[in-house]
């Protein structure tokens, strides 16, 4: 049982009160009693909009499924189901012309282009390393990964027929991007030689080379003829490194295992490290102990000798959780809060010490503060997050819409209802982003009682998901984004399959998403050369309209689609191996994001989104009787084998089959078997006490 300390009423765990008011409040000279009052007052005020709205959302759900039960066996009827989903409020009226009027946004959101980390913030060297993603070289990544077309580097050091492919990669980057007049970059001598065809590319000098600016984002060609791989250039060019990840999003929800106040407080305590320019972490590498920092500012000298900064780091955003999950870190009339309005106010709390200029680097020079918030269903929630944002901005004395909001289009009712979403918090809003696992998982769960779906895969090019992605960037650029806000794509999830993601990430940029994710900063520096390509804001001003509503609609049933008995095997093993896998971490190891292999041992960066539409995708087969609870628990046992040979490596993994009744084995169960009556689908409720008992046992 957690001791609490009261304050103004609040039941607060004791480390999280004394952290709140000596580490964050004090710096800021704010009041502790006056906090603690304020606080109070809104979560009387917000908490029981909370549970409204999840009520409501329980009722529109049970009204669909009625609907749908009402229904079976007949053809579906997309005029009656629209015309039903408008009646109950499912679907709102759109709310007409408007464009956003966000003020104060940092340019590496509103006027540049470039790839987007997501990492976990509970793991501290992870978050430092994605902050630090803002500059990355580009040498490294060529040669460390199959994004280079030319023999892998042979064992025992550095192998300089690698490296020899890599500067030639390097040169024709060069020479595409900064053409040079009746020149190849790999013809200059030295750093004074050759000249720009376009000259207004050239930026300065840095102390260890020349800078340039394309597409808005920044290249620096280093020259160290003393250096191993400068010596034996011909130019003494010794790497060349991108101005990669602009933004970073320090996740508090699906890619974290937190699940109480200690996990709470290392979320925030990180966060604050962030913000402060603090953070560190030391770890061994190579039989040596090294710590690892923020990266100071890039300086320049322009051609009149004027010094100038860029940012070291990339411009973080702050994930809260959703609407949905309470957390026992504090207690409000007897009950856990609304993790999502504790990660409101803490993360606020906290940035508005970046706001008062009291961190080393800063973050926004805007004065803002970046909150993305996932998994809002529709314009009310959206609305309610408006009205939440600005009760923690008077409880704070901040500014107006200083609290900047992120919305993830991840819910079917917020797909379906996008434009009035974005007019719900129009004055704020800085973000909107596609996720395909998420919003399948809503899609499945939502008209689950409609039939069988169709497999993942073939979902990956239905008329819905197509819709969906063309409404996104549609909608936001009919209401004004470009220029003020991201309009994002999804996850580049194969961190080890580079090549392949040079070849197609580059369609997000075509599709007119000015941001999009990727799993690593290597990933990002690859991802970056897609940014000097296409100049996407030019793309967007030649998109097509949003796709029709009634595109989106459409759910992706597999009528008249009959089965082999092996494509139902492949899918259900794909299905339990990809849960199984990911559950074990999350369960024993409270790791809610990492480097999982997938049945094909193909390693995936997964997070719980992966997590919901696996179990959803069982869970509607064994509703609708396409697989047994027989051949379920068979897959699971199989695929826990495999799990297991996986995992064999790691010293602290703890077998599936050793353990059935374990809590791992018993959380990937209940998400199935469980599935169909969790709240939208999502897998918090279940993880989260499965987790809480392994921590007491």
């Amino acid at each position: 049982m957690t001791e609490y300390v009261t304050r103004a009423g609040i039941e607060t765990d004791p480390e999280l009160a004394a952290f709140i008011e000596t580490e964050v409040l004090a710096p800021l000279g704010r009041d502790v009693d006056v906090f603690w009052q304020g606080f109070a007052a809104l979560l009387g005020e917000f908490a029981p909009r909370n549970v409204a709205l999840l009520g409501k959302r329980e009722r529109l759900q049970a009204r669909i499924d009625a609907w749908h039960l009402e229904r079976a066996g007949q053809p579906h009827d997309a005029g009656d189901y629209r015309a039903f989903l408008e009646e109950i409020g499912y679907l709102v009226p759109e709310p007409g012309e408007f464009t956003i009027g966000t003020e104060n946004v940092d340019p590496e959101i509103a006027t540049m282009a470039g790839p987007q980390l997501v990492v976990p913030i509970l793991n501290a060297r992870f978050l430092l390393n994605a902050a630090n993603a803002r500059w990355g070289s580009l040498y490294d990544a060529f040669y460390g990964t199959d994004a280079l077309d030319a023999p892998p580097a042979k064992p025992g050091g550095y192998d300089k027929d690698r490296g020899a492919a890599v500067i030639a990669e390097g040169r024709k980057f060069l020479d595409e991007t900064l053409p040079l007049v009746d020149q190849s970059w790999a013809d200059i001598a030295d750093e004074h030689d050759g000249k720009l065809q376009d000259e207004s590319k050239w930026v300065g000098h840095t102390d260890k080379g020349l800078l340039f600016r394309n597409n808005g984002l920044h290249i620096e060609v280093q020259f160290d003829r003393e250096s191993a791989i400068g010596k034996s250039d011909k130019a003494g060019i010794s790497d060349i490194v991108l101005e990669a990840a602009l933004t970073t999003i320090a996740d508090c929800e699906d890619s974290v295992a937190a699940v109480d106040a200690e996990d709470k407080l290392l979320a925030y305590r990180n966060w604050l490290g962030i913000v402060r320019g603090d953070l560190s972490e030391s770890f061994e590498k190579g039989g040596k102990t090294l710590t690892r920092e923020l990266a100071p500012d890039v300086t320049y000298r322009s051609g009149d000798g004027t010094e100038h900064r860029l940012p070291g780091r990339s411009l973080m955003f702050v994930r809260n959780v959703g609407h949905l999950m309470t957390n026992p870190a504090m207690l409000w009339a007897g009950n856990e809060i609304p993790e999502g309005i504790l990660d409101a106010v803490m993360t606020s709390a906290i940035s508005a010490q970046d706001v008062a200029g009291l961190g080393k680097y800063g973050n926004s020079r805007k004065g803002s503060i970046y909150i993305v918030k996932p998994k809002m269903h529709g314009p009310e929630e959206c609305a309610f997050t408006n009205d939440l944002f600005d009760a923690v901005e008077d409880l704070l004395d901040l500014p107006r819409h200083t609290i900047k909001v992120g919305v993830m289009d991840e819910e079917r009712r917020t797909s379906a209802n996008l434009a009035a979403c974005i007019y719900a918090v129009k004055d704020r809003i800085v973000f909107i982003n596609t996720g395909f696992l998420d919003r399948t998982g809503d899609e499945i769960h939502t008209s689950m009682r409609a039939g069988p779906m169709m497999r993942k895969g073939e979902m990956k090019n239905s008329a819905w998901l197509k819709a969906y992605e063309a409404r996104n960037v549609g909608i936001g650029l009919a209401h004004g984004l470009s220029g003020r806000a991201q309009i994002g794509k999804g996850m580049w999830a194969a961190p080890d399959l580079m090549g392949q993601m040079m070849v197609e990430k580059i369609g997000h940029l075509r599709a007119g998403a000015n941001t999009a994710w990727v799993p690593s900063p290597t990933a990002a520096t690859l991802h970056a050369i897609h940014y000097h390509r296409e100049d996407v804001f030019e793309i967007q001003k030649g998109l097509p309209d949003a796709a029709k509503l009634d595109e989106l609609l459409r759910i992706p049933l597999a009528d008249g689609v009959n089965w082999s008995a092996e494509e139902i095997a492949e899918e259900l093993d794909n299905n339990c191996q990809g849960l199984l896998g990911y559950v074990v971490r999350w369960i024993d190891q409270g790791v809610g994001c990492s480097k999982v292999p997938d049945i094909n041992d193909v390693g995936l960066m997964e997070d719980r989104a992966t997590l919901r539409i696996s179990s959803q995708h069982i869970a509607n087969w064994l509703l609708h009787g396409v697989i047994s609870e027989a051949q379920v628990m068979d897959s699971l046992r199989r695929m826990a084998a495999k799990v297991d040979e996986q995992n064999a490596g790691d010293p602290i993994y703890e077998p599936l089959l050793e353990n059935e009744g374990g809590a791992a084995f018993s959380a990937a169960k209940d998400l199935i078997f469980k599935g169909v009556e969790q709240p939208s689908g999502y897998t918090e409720p279940l993880l989260h006490a499965w987790r809480r008992k392994k921590k007491k046992d």
